[in-house]
C-alpha cells in the first residue's frame, strides 16, 4: 500500500481538517495522509490507533511534530521511555529502534517529516512477530 506521488513546488495544508477526518477506529496501528511525496522528503500526518511495538527504519530520519493526544514513547532502550504531548517534537535518526508502547489520551496525532522519503514498507520489527508493514500502515484519504 504505497502513498501516491505527487509532485508539488508548494503547498498549504490544513494539517487541524487532515487530522479530524481520521476515523476513530482502524484496521492497521496506525493510518497516514500524505501532503508532500518528493525522494528528498515528505509530510504526512499520521494517526496512531494503538501501542506500537519496537522498530525502525532503515531509510529515512524521522521528524515527529505531536499534533494532539498524549502517549509514551522510548528511542534506543526501554529505558528511555518518558511522556509526550501537544507541541512535542520527537526525532529519530534512520536504524534507530523506538516504540510508542502506551496511548494516554487520543487521539495521537503526529505531523511526520521523513528525510528522505520514508518508503510506507520501510519499517523493520525487532521482534519480526510484532506485525508485517501491512499491519502497521495504511494510508487514509479524508
Amino acid at each position: 500500500m504505497s502513498a501516491k506521488k505527487e509532485s508539488r513546488s508548494t503547498g498549504h495544508f490544513d494539517v487541524a481538517k487532515i487530522a479530524e477526518a481520521f476515523p476513530p477506529e482502524a484496521a492497521t496501528l496506525l493510518l497516514d495522509h500524505y501532503m508532500t511525496n518528493e525522494p528528498a522528503s515528505s509530510a504526512r500526518v499520521f494517526r496512531v490507533y494503538q501501542a506500537t511495538p519496537p522498530h525502525y527504519h532503515v531509510a529515512s530520519d524521522e521528524y515527529l511534530y505531536v499534533f494532539s493526544g498524549r502517549g509514551t514513547f522510548w528511542m534506543e532502550d526501554p529505558k528511555t521511555k518518558t511522556e509526550f504531548g501537544p507541541g512535542e517534537l520527537l526525532f529519530f535518526k534512520r536504524g534507530t529502534v523506538h516504540a510508542l508502547p502506551d496511548i494516554l489520551e487520543e487521539p495521537v496525532v503526529f505531523l511526520s517529516f521523513d528525510i528522505p522519503r520514508r518508503e510506507p514498507r520501510d519499517i523493520v520489527f525487532v521482534n519480526p512477530e510484532d506485525g508485517t508493514p501491512e499491519d502497521f500502515i495504511a494510508p487514509h484519504r479524508p
